[in-house]
């Protein structure tokens, strides 16, 4: 398992490569697995999450939840990459490559909305997949828990708002059963299912957890793979048909990611906070809750809309992009810890 885990970059991109191809090939196959869905949730891709998450909610003591009051500095900074940066800078990074320097090679009557799309997708944090990232740089998963679940209470009030103030709509359509589900089947029920499980681990034997984590490990790498295969699998057709459009969207939300994880990291290492804190602040900061963006987009501008297809690729560069992330962070520990 070592040796899988060493090379997970070279996996990513052959599932990558096998996504689009299988999603070229068998689009109806595919086509069917994207519709099993609830509230615009895919389903096989939530219980793949599911699979990916639970072993990282095993480790968590709730006992020791009062702990994260010394993680203060930590909070503070993702919730104001989150809430006081993201948003703004997407809309400016929006405004400038979508508006001013990509404008002829995009069509005309989309730039509105793929402007609208990119907005969405940056004005709500992730919800499930932070736990991976924040698992595979050996993150605090107490912070972990306590910011995403901070982040999901902040989401329902100035979700809305938010959006409506840098898109100057007067009012949003927020799909409240997508915003709730993801909620419930991304953070209550697997709390509550890892919780239950690690208790009847302990009470069996004080072996019994670890042996379990070390089963479910390669299962939840596994998990994050397959993952990559349905989401690559589901544009497959869209990507080998519109590549350049796809590839320009992408520059703004390369961009972004790279510039809130590194903004999180910087200010993190300079208030002292802890590596094992600022490695998820620099993850929960930079990434997105693409199924809630994607939703709101279909739901105000259609199926076909620029935005929807804006949210799209901010779903299909998740996973490689935070990845690379996930080992800027890990690879300059010496380097954080030397300014500490």
């Amino acid at each position: 398992m070592p040796l899988f885990e060493r090379y997970l970059t070279v996996w990513v991109f052959l599932c990558i490569g096998v996504g689009i191809g299988a999603g070229y090939l068998f689009p109806q196959g595919f086509a069917a697995l994207g519709e099993i869905k609830l509230a615009e949730v895919n389903l096989p891709v939530a219980a793949l999450i599911w699979l990916m998450i639970i072993p990282m909610l095993l480790k968590i003591d709730f006992r020791a939840l009062s702990q994260v009051r010394q993680h203060w500095k930590g909070i503070g900074v993702t919730l104001f990459i989150n809430w006081a940066v993201k948003p703004f800078s997407m809309a400016l990074l929006a405004w400038l490559f979508i508006r001013v320097l990509f404008r002829d090679w995009l069509p005309a009557d989309q730039i509105d909305s793929y402007i609208a799309g990119l907005i969405l997708l940056a004005a709500a944090p992730c919800t499930a997949m932070v736990f991976v990232w924040s698992n595979l740089t050996r993150g605090e998963p107490l912070f972990t828990l306590s910011q995403v679940a901070l982040n999901d209470l902040i989401m329902v009030f100035a979700f809305a708002p938010l959006v409506a103030l840098l898109l100057g709509l007067s009012a949003i359509i927020i799909p409240w059963d997508t915003l709730l589900l993801s909620v419930l089947l991304y953070i209550v029920v697997p709390v509550i299912l890892s919780q239950w499980l690690r208790a009847a681990m302990l009470r069996h034997s004080d072996s019994a957890l670890p042996q379990l984590l070390k089963r479910l490990q390669p299962i939840s790498l596994l998990a994050l793979l397959a993952t990559l295969v349905l989401l690559f699998g589901f544009q497959g057709t869209q990507i080998l048909q519109q590549p350049l459009i796809i590839a320009l969207l992408a520059v703004p939300i390369l961009i972004q990611v790279y510039f809130n994880a590194g903004l999180a990291y910087g200010l993190s290492r300079k208030l002292g906070v802890a590596h094992n804190v600022a490695c998820p602040a620099a993850l929960i900061g930079a990434s997105n809750f693409f199924e809630l963006a994607v939703a709101t987009a279909v739901s105000l501008f259609g199926l076909n809309s620029g935005a929807a297809l804006a949210t799209v690729v901010g779903v299909l560069i998740e996973v490689p992009v935070m990845l690379s992330v996930v080992w800027c962070v890990n690879r300059s520990q010496g380097w954080y810890q030397r300014g500490l």
